[in-house]
């Protein structure tokens, strides 16, 4: 596809119908909780838009996200968004190598300068320059020079976002994010390991069509983690039922009742799974069985057991729980709206309790 063409044009050559294309925006919309009267103008504004040049930087990470992002189940509209730009520099997909590769990002760099998008995943060695290098290069010298021409900066994975696994203790390499080294473009973190696909498009449209999109205070897009997991998990009634599995093959598990007491994060994690979920739309972990390790969030590897509760909104919910299973739903509601200022803090700053704290409090 030739930069010179827009999307609308690029998709009209390939045969994309226009009901193919407003179901994309529509869907799109949705993810983005903007009404519906905004579809026209997603539509129009992609429509119009040229092929933007993206620098894709990977650094210290294990190849999930452009897993994540590449390997979708179908020839979808999204694969026609992604096609849509110029993927100029890639370590894993490129068919360049060495000096060739670097000249390649040399090159989109120059062309480009001040309008490209750079794409990052992996954290950056801080401690030691020699940890990880490519071409000779440091990550974090690569990371600086790509950095000074871009428009904005994606930091996506939670290496990127928050340092991930490899800022993990005792972090051996210094590992740092992208936010700590880069304090003057504009970055939009997409943590998860790996992120959800749908969710690096929504971005991307995003940014094509409104520019910037708003953020958090973790610097992510609200639209897309603007609700904790467990707020919109369909396990959920059976949280405010206390209603909890006690191991992953007791009658509790059988019955799909809520995950908390296996160590499920989602009252503290924010993320699009339970609503986009995986695997073309398929499922999320959650619905699979398996408890939420709350990966969108900083430092979630060195959270705890991954199958012990440690994260709950306020203690005051597990409260309301309790009550709810003894007194009945209509009691556990009428207690749950007193509680709702507290849980809404609480869950802002991110409360982590254990079982046996819930145990004592109730």
């Amino acid at each position: 596809m030739s930069k010179d063409k827009t999307l609308g044009e690029t998709l009209q050559e390939r045969g994309i119908s226009r009901r193919s294309f407003l179901k994309f925006c529509a869907t799109t919309a949705s993810m983005m909780a903007l009404p519906p009267s905004m579809i026209p103008v997603i539509a129009s504004t992609l429509e119009k838009v040229r092929r933007p040049s993206v620098i894709w930087l990977s650094f210290q990470e294990c190849t999930g996200c452009t897993e994540s992002i590449t390997r979708s189940h179908s020839a979808t509209i999204e694969d026609l968004i992604f096609d849509t730009i110029s993927l100029d520099y890639h370590h894993t997909l490129q068919a360049a190598s060495g000096t060739a590769a670097e000249h390649a990002r040399e090159e989109a760099m120059q062309e480009n300068h001040g309008n490209y998008i750079l794409v990052v995943d992996g954290s950056i060695p801080g401690e030691n320059n020699g940890y990880s290098t490519i071409a000779g290069i440091s990550n974090k010298d690569m990371l600086l020079d790509t950095a000074a021409g871009a428009a904005a900066i994606v930091a996506v994975g939670s290496c990127a976002a928050f340092g991930g696994i490899p800022k993990a203790d005792p972090n051996p390499t210094g590992a740092v994010s992208v936010s700590d080294l880069i304090k003057d473009k504009p970055i939009v973190n997409v943590p998860g390991c790996p992120p959800i696909p749908a969710v690096m498009t929504g971005v991307l449209v995003q940014f094509l069509t409104f520019g910037l999109p708003e953020l958090d205070h973790l610097g992510r897009p609200a639209a897309f983690y603007g609700q904790s997991i467990h707020d919109r998990c369909y396990r959920r009634p059976f949280y405010d039922k206390g209603l909890f599995a006690n191991s992953f093959d007791d009658e509790g598990a059988k019955k799909g009742w809520c995950l908390f007491k296996l160590g499920c994060k989602g009252p503290t994690t924010y993320n699009a799974c339970a609503v986009t979920k995986w695997n073309d739309g398929t499922s999320f972990p959650i619905e699979a069985g398996h408890p939420c390790l709350g990966c969108s969030e900083p430092d979630f590897w060195d959270a705890g057991s991954f199958y012990k509760a440690l994260s709950a909104p306020t203690g005051a919910i597990g409260k309301t729980a309790v009550y709810a299973g003894t007194a009945g739903l209509i009691a556990g509601a009428a207690l749950g709206a007193s509680l709702r200022a507290r849980k809404q803090s609480a869950v802002k700053s991110h409360e982590r309790v254990t079982i046996d704290d819930l145990d004592q409090e109730s």
